[in-house]
């Protein structure tokens, strides 16, 4: 009879790791290592019952025998949640937009800003304009080139950077009638940074 007891007993996983059924998930986690550092030779068994008390719990959790306090995590819940994307909000416009808006890496980003940082400077050091008419003419390429690389479509690219260029055409002279202050730089050399500055953002952030 005593032996039938103890099989009885080594069979109940509560009864095995000495908790009440209505222990909480820190006390069943205590238990488990509080035995295994006292009876390491056990580890085995005391696993297999700490995992037969989660099976209980979580069985009786889906029949909707227990309520789960808050703050108690069960197993599946601690499994990490994807991140959400860096750009989600472009992933929720409209499609129009979606294809044409990019989300490039910080890698890619970095390279077309070190371009244009390295091309803006030597606008502002050299503003000669055969010197400035070249940096354009680099930006230009560089621009067609980084955005055809996206999509292969090389017509495509070149529309969009000779729009770039119009559109920086009229801003600049918006922003000679407004007569902000540019100091130490020639009409010219203000024309091309803002140019740059646009190439830079087209190559970026559009396909």
């Amino acid at each position: 009879m005593a032996m039938e007891d103890k099989r009885m007993s080594e069979q109940n996983p509560y009864t095995r790791l000495d908790l009440p059924e209505d222990a909480s998930f820190e006390e069943i986690q205590n238990a488990r290592d509080r035995l295994i550092e006292r009876d390491e030779q056990s580890r085995q068994d005391i696993e297999s019952a700490y995992d037969a008390i989660l099976m209980d719990r979580l069985r009786k959790r889906q029949e909707g025998k227990i309520t789960v306090p808050e703050g108690v995590r069960f197993p599946e819940q601690l499994v990490e949640k994807p991140s959400k994307p860096l750009f989600s909000g472009v992933q929720k416009s409209p499609v129009w937009l979606q294809q044409l808006l990019d989300q490039p890496s910080p890698s890619e980003v970095l390279i077309s800003a070190g371009v244009f940082t390295g091309l803006g400077a030597f606008a502002v050091l050299k503003q000669t304009p055969d010197t400035l008419a070249l940096l354009l003419a680099f930006g230009v390429g560089f621009t067609m080139y980084w955005l055809n690389r996206k999509e292969q479509r090389l017509g495509r690219a070149f529309l969009i950077t000779i729009g770039t260029l119009v559109i920086g055409g009229l801003l600049s002279s918006l922003v000679a009638q407004v007569g902000l202050p540019a100091i130490g730089l020639v009409p010219e050399a203000l024309l091309t940074l803002i140019i740059l500055a646009l190439f830079w953002l087209v190559s970026s952030f559009l396909r």
